[in-house]
């Protein structure tokens, strides 16, 4: 016999489903804790298990506080995959707030058994109205008339849809405070009718695994997954689990707390949340915060405060309770002048704008563009990477609107405006709408906007959003509205908007079979402002809070290849005064067991060099230095860096400062002012920076006091340099230092290394720039095909005499410097504009290649040792330059 709760339907069923639910048994006497606290008064806490007409046991947890007496109830639900442990904190402080909380654990997670529902209404929504029926019992919580208690529900994401459900589904309850959650979760799913499959996969493989869900749901899974296409059945079946099934039945206040960084439940979700439960009478206040699924600052403090003040107004009937404003977004911007640390700061409105406030028209031009959808869909491009930045330093990037994107040529159409005229601050949904064809019958577009900066280089996918959209029928091609994901982002004057339509995305399901689609424009871009909204405090615009792009590239590539540590080498005690030892070092190519990027390398550095890493296109330079910084692991070898193997997140990385090229600052700071900035994001004391000797050795003056957005391109590259010397590392690695630069400029940078090694510490140079390599470095280091060439000081390489530089009257054709190449005692011979370089091997003497020379008939003026660093570089590669 079927023993569940009935399915209930309107109109309003919810004292129906109270009543049946009301066939309950409290399992055990409970056990009753004080848990202790710094302040009175102490938590008082009981577990009970709940045994539901269905045979399935849930376990909770009921928290009080202070003086016998009835208060409010507030249930409180976990996140999918999580436990009724993972609000104990919240529900300890609500409960000295004066209020009676009770938390469990949903279906098929923590203690409680049964099969994962995903907010059943016969399941998890009805085990809802039980524990409200057992807090009508209690003799602590405040009823507004029999059976039916005061009480409020809160959440984030999977226990933020409870919180909607169980306002939908039961009028007992009185106010709602969800955060971080979807409305409908078949659009969330599906989105424009394209599969989310990566993070459809983790919510499979965080619940458990298939087997643990309702068999409906684990089948639906199962069959959409293969086929990568949502059917008609699953989005019926997600959207029965919805809020949106019940939308016209939520009619008490709530607090929508939704995150901008979220590709999971996006900014959409809280905005149909709020029209629908508005459109009930009832008051609605929305929340934009800096984080979400995909990282982000998740402002726990500030929220839990807000909802806090949200049940004292509307369930303690607090009429002086401060609920805040009916619309605030976190906007990242703002110096705090003791720290120099970047600040959160709310704007805010007395009325949530929607996402179609204030619209503007922003042209873009572009003509019919034709691009491929790839066989099997591969290679994918990359918007967001579900749940990856949920923790550590990724997570911090994010909240700076650092991200990865990547959009593969012949796969995307673009689309780019003029460079706005004023600062252009985007709240809402940008809408366009597009004409597409395809050669195949349905067509499968990724929508995003990037911000472009002036050098068309500095691109950022705001909060790493796109819009999937499925099209239908287009081989005969469809005029389709495009709905851009909701952002909060400021467009800077001089940045233009760049509108990307690309064919294929890591996170979703594409469709396998090749094809061509042709996309065209029908209007203007739509870009919402909402004028409405002011910001408390004067910002920053949140996108330019940038770590300098080599902070925020090392620490991503940090996170994105952190592998699960092992013990490491103990540190050599020989090298403790050694900069940098490398020994056998080799990485492969991806997917391959017999090609080399770096092989068998082996050198070492002192202290007081400043080393050239010399090499052509390809010779292994690049991933040689993220070897050692501790972005890539070798394969084989090792690096020691004061004697302490390197490996990703070693402390002895914190002796390294890296300057990769095209560091970004905040361009209405002052040159210190950045500075202080970017040190105070690393944590570290303000004493270790070294800040007075670091500018120093720059030599920047006066300018440090004057905004970067007056420093010439020199004075940039020489403030990264600057930053990359903070805290003054004993090893110094740069990169390409000099690009960009005029000769004025490249001497001064030159003097700049100089100096800084001058002091004891070691520099390690990579440029293409010979001749200032030869001037700047005392060492070289020369690779070519992954291997070492040659190591040495500069001087023994430049004039090394078993290299000859031959004179010729007229240029030597290339069959007779392939005959000298030939001759005996020589290893190699290569033409330059002078005439001929020529290395000798073992038994080459320089009179007896005069000899040779004279005999093959070349016209030889002079011959000499060479002097020049490129010649000698060019020798010692063979001319693979």
């Amino acid at each position: 016999m079927d023993l569940r709760l009935p399915r209930l339907r309107r109109p309003r069923p919810r004292r129906a489903l109270a009543a049946a639910a009301a066939v309950v048994v409290l399992a055990g006497a409970g056990t009753w804790t004080a848990v202790a606290s710094d302040d009175p008064p102490q938590v008082r806490r009981a577990d009970r298990v709940m045994a539901t007409d269905d045979g399935v046991r849930i376990d909770t947890s009921f928290f009080t506080a202070g003086p016998e007496g009835r208060r409010p109830a507030v249930l409180l639900g976990h996140g999918f995959g999580g436990s009724k442990e993972d609000v104990r904190a919240q529900a300890e402080d609500l409960a000295r707030d004066g209020y009676a909380v009770l938390t469990w654990s949903a279906r098929g997670f923590g203690k409680s058994n049964g099969k994962i529902g995903l907010n059943d209404p016969e399941g998890e929504v009805a085990d809802v109205s039980r524990l409200v029926d057992w807090l009508a019992t209690r003799p602590e919580v405040r009823l507004d008339k029999t059976g039916d208690p005061r009480v409020g529900m809160a959440g984030n994401s999977y226990g933020g849809a409870i919180a909607l459900l169980g306002a939908g589904y039961d009028d007992r309850v009185d106010a709602v405070a969800p955060a971080i959650t979807y409305f409908d979760l078949a659009e969330a799913l599906f989105p424009g009718g394209v599969f989310k499959k990566l993070w459809a996969g983790a919510f499979v493989t965080s619940g458990g695994g298939c087997a643990r869900f309702e068999p409906e749901l684990c089948a639906m899974y199962e069959r959409v997954a293969e086929s990568g296409v949502p059917d008609a059945q699953a989005r019926r079946l997600l959207e029965a689990r919805s809020p949106a099934a019940v939308a016209d039945r939520i009619d008490v206040p709530t607090l929508l707390m939704q995150g901008q960084t979220d590709s999971l439940f996006p900014l959409g979700h809280a905005d149909a949340a709020a029209r629908a439960i508005r459109a009930n009478g009832a008051p609605v206040t929305v929340d934009w915060l800096a984080g979400g699924h995909d990282g982000g600052d998740p402002e726990t403090d500030r929220l839990h405060a807000r909802v806090r003040a949200w049940f004292d107004r509307y369930l303690k009937g607090d009429e002086s309770a401060d609920t805040g404003p009916a619309f605030r977004v976190t906007r990242t911007g703002g110096v705090d002048s003791t720290d120099g640390q970047a600040q959160l700061r709310g704007a805010s409105a007395d009325a949530y704008p929607g996402l179609h406030s204030g619209e503007r028209s922003v042209r873009l031009t572009g003509r019919e563009q034709r691009f491929a959808n790839p066989a099997g869909a591969n290679p994918p491009a990359v918007s967001a990477l579900p749940g990856i930045g949920g923790s550590g330093g990724l997570s911090q990037l994010s909240s700076l609107g650092i991200g990865v994107s990547l959009d593969f040529p012949g796969q995307h159409a673009r689309f780019e405006s003029a460079p706005v005229t004023d600062d252009l601050h985007i709240t809402g949904s940008p809408t366009v709408t597009a004409r597409v064809r395809s050669t195949s019958d349905d067509a499968v577009l990724f929508a995003k906007l990037y911000d472009v900066g002036p050098d068309g280089r500095q691109q950022v996918l705001p909060s790493q959003l796109v819009t999937p959209l499925r099209v239908e029928d287009a081989r005969a091609g469809q005029d389709v509205q495009l709905t851009l994901p909701a952002v909060d982002h400021e467009i800077r004057e001089g940045h233009r908007l760049r509108l990307v339509l690309a064919s294929t995305d890591l996170a979703y399901a594409s469709p396998a079979a090749p094809a061509t689609y042709t996309v065209s424009l029908r209007s203007d871009l739509t870009v919402p402002t909402a004028p409405g909204v002011t910001t408390a405090a004067a910002p920053l615009p949140a996108w330019v809070v940038w770590l300098p792009v080599a902070g925020a590239v090392t620490a991503l590539a940090l996170l994105l290849t952190a592998r699960r540590r092992t013990t490491a080498p103990a540190p050599d005690p020989d090298l403790a005064d050694v900069p940098l030892q490398i020994t056998g070092l080799s990485k492969r190519y991806a997917r391959s067991a017999d090609r080399y990027a770096v092989r068998e390398l082996s050198f070492r550095v002192e202290k007081g060099q400043v080393l050239g890493l010399l090499g052509p296109n390809g010779a292994g330079k690049t991933t040689t230095l993220r070897m050692l910084m501790g972005l890539i692991k070798p394969d084989d070898g090792e690096i020691r860096v004061f004697g302490h193997a390197v490996r990703p997140g070693a402390p002895v990385l914190s002796r390294v400062g890296a300057f990769v090229e095209g560091a970004g600052f905040l361009p209405h700071l002052s040159g210190r002012e950045n500075l202080e900035l970017y040190w105070a994001a690393t944590g570290r004391p303000p004493e270790d920076a070294h800040l007075d000797e670091a500018l120093e050795i720059a030599g920047l003056g006066d300018a440090l006091a004057r905004a970067v957005r007056t420093y010439s391109q020199g004075m940039r590259q020489r403030l990264a340099i600057a930053q990359a010397m903070l805290g003054l590392p004993d090893l110094l690695i740069l990169d390409e230092p000099t690009n960009g630069l005029d000769p004025p400029q490249i001497r001064e940078m030159r003097e700049v290394m100089i100096r800084y090694a001058a002091a004891g510490r070691t520099v390690i140079l990579s440029s293409h720039l010979l001749a200032e390599v030869e001037q700047s470095c005392t060492h070289l280091v020369v690779m070519d095909r992954g291997r070492l060439v040659q190591a040495g000081p500069v001087h023994d390489i430049v004039g090394s005499g078993d290299t000859l530089l031959v004179g010729t009257v007229t240029p030597v054709e290339e069959p007779l410097a392939e005959k000298v190449a030939a001759l005996p005692g020589v290893e190699s011979a290569v033409r330059t504009d002078e005439g001929l370089l020529v290395r000798l091997g073992a038994g080459g003497t320089a009179p007896g290649l005069i000899a040779e020379l004279v005999r093959l008939e070349v016209p030889v003026t002079s011959v000499g040792p060479h002097r020049r660093l490129e010649d000698a570089f060019l020798t010692l590669i063979g001319g693979s330059a």
